[in-house]
């Protein structure tokens, strides 16, 4: 397994040669993540990972048709439901998934990664064979899904559509550097393997309490949240449980493991295809564009730049949703725990996650505009430049408070025209701009004893007594003190000379 070899080789030197058979100059591996700055850059990819593979599950979801109404066939409508039930589902435990990376990242004292880089991805961020882009449900995403979560030694291809741009290697922290670098892995299940080996040896390094002493209390954990991942990691067993949940349930789960996201995507597979064979028109979801995008991009390829004011107003508005909950989220793992405070920031950031699907699913059934005829606009799940947790404090409630309160106002115009979805929308977010300003305190903290603290000012310098006076004799000043008498000649005095 690359990885593995590339992290946990300790000691280990050999050169590896690439097509070309020229050496590589990155590929001699470091010691094993005995670094902790190493073995947590890892787990910033992790939560990356599973962040994007959540996001193009809510996608394609959003995608789907609606029943009979939206041109669908009996038989087809109730198909094309359970396909969206498995995919928010999939979707949920793939949150579960990064509940657990954030969790062991925070347990190893770090801060977790809650925010990505914009869809598309640049190459090198993921291996070149991990290809992560936003995409309508079809046959061909579908087949990429199936791809993604297959387990090692399958033969599944990827989708069409889903080449990637250019081919390339990812090389290992090669030789004596102490920078932390994306390494390589075939499929993601090959990746958690390697990361829990790397936590193996972080623990064998310096100690199982050395390695495992973040603040416990700034986890996720039931108390916030009912996620199967969201369970504190305290040790080495733990984390490597929730490694283990991870590959079992999703990304590179056995083959013949049942109920896992491999298996659940075969089973829609084999139903769409039944379903085209009875009828070949069948069209299970709207052609919501591939990578929108809501500015004209320096980098048009592969993107769909939306024009529509209708569809860039609610993808507007869902981005700005989607933003806010990652900062709720990166709040909640600055805020110790169980607490009132923490509960609330988790509440809010899923209830805006309950806002932003009937959002995604309104914009992808609206016109993405005039340069892009051929498909629909769709949600671009925008990051925030930076998704770090606020400080903790009245101003931070306050930022929260401020803008679930601007969502909310700027979601009324959408609802007017009556649209089901932007209605719901509207409503959900007034209810949590209503919990916010409710539930978070924003008194200000209590001022510390400044006045007990305050310098006080110096007294004034006593005033000096009057020099006594001097008087003169046969050019030998004298001056009599309270204990001694000076005499000065100035005659005598070698500057006189």
């Amino acid at each position: 397994m690359a990885l593995a070899a590339d992290l946990c080789d300790i000691g280990a030197h050999r050169t590896r040669r690439i097509e070309t058979g020229r050496p590589m100059n990155d590929v001699t591996p470091a010691p094993a993540l005995t670094q902790r700055e190493v073995l947590l850059h890892a787990l910033y990819e992790a939560s990356e990972l599973e962040h994007n593979l959540m996001c193009t599950y809510l996608y394609a979801a959003a995608s789907l048709k609606d029943g009979e109404r939206e041109g669908l066939r009996a038989e087809e409508a109730a198909a094309v439901r359970r396909w969206r039930q498995v995919l928010m589902g999939v979707a949920i435990e793939e949150m579960g998934h990064l509940a657990a990376v954030w969790n062991i990242t925070s347990a190893l004292g770090g801060a977790p990664r809650i925010g990505r880089s914009n869809f598309p991805l640049d190459p090198g961020l993921l291996p070149a064979s991990v290809v992560v882009k936003l995409a309508p449900f079809n046959a061909d995403t579908l087949q990429h899904f199936v791809f993604l979560e297959r387990p090692r030694g399958s033969t599944e291809q990827d989708g069409a559509g889903f080449a990637y741009e250019r081919n390339y290697v990812r090389g290992g922290t090669g030789g004596a550097r102490l920078t932390p670098m994306g390494v390589n892995y075939d499929t993601v299940g090959d990746f958690y393997e390697a990361l829990g080996e790397g936590l193996r040896a972080l623990v064998a390094h310096c100690g199982e309490a050395n390695a495992f002493d973040g603040d416990r209390a700034l986890q996720l954990s039931p108390e916030e949240v009912n996620l199967p991942g969201a369970r504190q990691v305290v040790c080495l067993k733990t984390a490597l449980a929730a490694f283990a949940a991870i590959v079992e349930q999703g990304e590179g789960a056995p083959r013949d493991s049942i109920g896992s996201h491999y298996q659940k995507f075969l089973g829609i597979r084999a139903e769409l295809q039944a379903l085209t064979e009875r009828n070949p028109a069948f069209a299970p979801a709207f052609p919501a564009a591939t990578n929108p995008v809501l500015r004209r991009p320096p980098r048009p390829e592969g993107r769909v730049w939306l024009e529509n004011p209708d569809a860039v107003a609610t993808v507007d508005l869902a981005n700005a949703c989607y933003g806010l909950m990652l900062r709720l989220l990166a709040y909640a793992y600055a805020v110790r725990g169980p607490s009132a405070e923490k509960s609330l920031a988790v509440d809010l950031a899923i209830g805006l996650m309950q806002a932003v699907m009937p959002l995604a699913e309104r914009a992808a059934r609206l016109p993405a505009g005039p340069s892009n005829p051929q498909c629909n606009a769709g949600v671009s799940f925008i990051t925030l430049r930076d998704s770090a947790a606020l400080p903790p404090g009245p101003a931070a409630r306050r930022v929260f408070v401020e803008r679930i309160k601007q969502l909310a106002e700027g979601a009324a115009p959408l609802a007017t025209g009556g649209d089901a979805r932007a209605v719901a929308a509207a409503r959900q977010l007034a209810s949590l701009a209503a919990s916010a300003g409710k539930g978070f305190d924003l008194t200000p903290a209590a001022p510390a004893a400044a006045a007990a603290a305050a310098p006080q000012p110096a007294a004034a310098p006593a005033t000096p007594a009057a020099a006594p006076a001097s008087t003169v004799s046969g050019g030998v000043e004298t001056v009599q003190g309270e204990w001694l008498e000076l005499q000065f000649e100035a005659r005598r005095c070698i500057h006189s000379r």
